[in-house]
């Protein structure tokens, strides 16, 4: 069951959402939009081996903004730490963003229950686009759960900015 815009508030005040920092102008009928942080992350080797920890390179969004070329792919993040002990949050790319060709989060949508974070964006233009610090970009919506709470406790907690993939950790066993 998702929860609607004025249940977030509520459950927002109630300190059983978290969202830092809170504008209640963000609030949607169901929804809480989500800006993009000043900072992008875009890997540098010319092929990804999942096995190993990519390089990447850091780039601060300027304030005429950052063109996004067709094709190119960056990892950018919320300005807000989200998340939930007691909700599901899931991330959405806002639809005046998609009609406009930017993939956004959409591989990846699903929280873990208990993760308290900036959510890294996944952004892929399909067309050049400018990106800027501070636009609505995606929108995270909140889902009642089913069954006991297991409260996610992994490598992608508590994390400010964009982050690269840490898939490379679950080769590395013992």
């Amino acid at each position: 069951m998702i929860l609607t815009g004025n249940q977030i508030n509520k459950e927002w005040v109630n300190n059983k959402i978290v969202i830092k920092p809170f504008n209640k102008d963000n609030i949607t009928t169901n929804s809480y939009d989500l800006t993009l942080g000043d900072t992008l992350i875009k890997y540098t080797d010319s092929v990804i081996d999942p096995k190993l920890e990519s390089n990447i390179t850091n780039i601060t969004i300027p304030e005429e903004g950052y063109l996004l070329k067709k094709g190119e792919f960056v990892l950018g993040s919320s300005a807000e730490v989200i998340g939930s002990n007691f909700y599901v949050p899931l991330i959405h790319a806002k639809s005046g963003i998609a009609r406009l060709g930017l993939f956004v989060h959409v591989t990846a949508d699903l929280f873990d229950i208990g993760a308290i974070t900036c959510t890294t964006f996944q952004l892929y233009a399909s067309q050049p686009i400018k990106l800027y610090k501070g636009m609505k970009l995606a929108q995270v919506t909140y889902w009642k759960t089913m069954g006991d709470i297991k409260l996610y406790n992994g490598k992608y907690q508590s994390l400010e900015g964009p982050i690269q993939s840490k898939i490379s950790a679950d080769f590395i066993k013992g």
